[in-house]
């Protein structure tokens, strides 16, 4: 849930999770890390961090390109929706960079989704 009781698109899962379990997973925005802290869980003070999580959960989870797919579908309309739900003079420039969060993620996301999901005997070193 967000503001004015927006609900975001979600697996169940990710809803019935206790919060221990969803803090083991979701980071907010950007990478695990010293690095995410450079991405803001913010888009010109609107919270995004909700939709950024519940991404976190569907990249943990996923196990194929369509579920990665599916992933980045879901952030960018949870984002949107945080945005047309919020409104404001803002909400055009709020787009814009909930854009170019989507076009960062579906482009660079991949490594992060394909992480730890192969086993270590099928790598090769």
């Amino acid at each position: 849930m967000t503001t004015k009781s927006l609900r975001l698109f979600a697996p169940e899962s990710y809803w019935n999770a206790i919060p221990a379990e969803r803090s083991a997973v979701c980071n907010g925005c950007g990478v695990a890390g010293w690095k995410g802290k450079l991405v803001p869980d913010t888009l010109w003070g609107l919270d995004i961090s909700k939709a950024c999580d519940i991404h976190d959960w569907m990249y943990h989870h996923g196990v194929t390109e369509s579920d990665r797919c599916e992933a980045d579908r879901v952030f960018l309309n949870n984002l949107i929706r945080i945005i047309n739900n919020h409104g404001g003079v803002l909400a055009g420039l709020r787009r814009y960079r909930a854009t170019t969060y989507y076009n960062s993620v579906h482009r660079f996301g991949g490594a992060a989704f394909w992480d730890d999901k192969n086993p270590s005997e099928t790598m090769s070193a």
